[in-house]
């Protein structure tokens, strides 16, 4: 995974972040049982998805693929093995 940078961005550390943070506050609440604090700490997990998914609108995020190959050739846009 490393080769094609999945997760190197900010909206990904964003994102996973304040999720962690939530599963933390939710999971102290719990073993305290209190349902309010847990409620809030899964908010706050909810939270870091739409900060994460809003951050990777606003172009934080991984770019989208573009049509050139690695070496910079355009990539064929039929199968392989298709005859023209």
């Amino acid at each position: 995974m490393a080769g094609n940078s999945h997760g190197h961005t900010l909206a990904a550390w964003t994102g996973v972040t304040i999720t962690v943070i939530g599963f933390c506050v939710s999971g102290a609440f719990m073993v305290m049982a209190e349902p309010v604090g847990f409620w809030a700490g899964m908010v706050v997990v909810v939270l870091g998805g739409v900060v994460g998914w809003i951050m990777a609108a606003m172009g934080l995020g991984k770019q989208k693929p573009t049509t050139q190959g690695r070496q910079g050739h355009k990539v064929a846009g039929e199968p392989a093995g298709a005859e023209s």
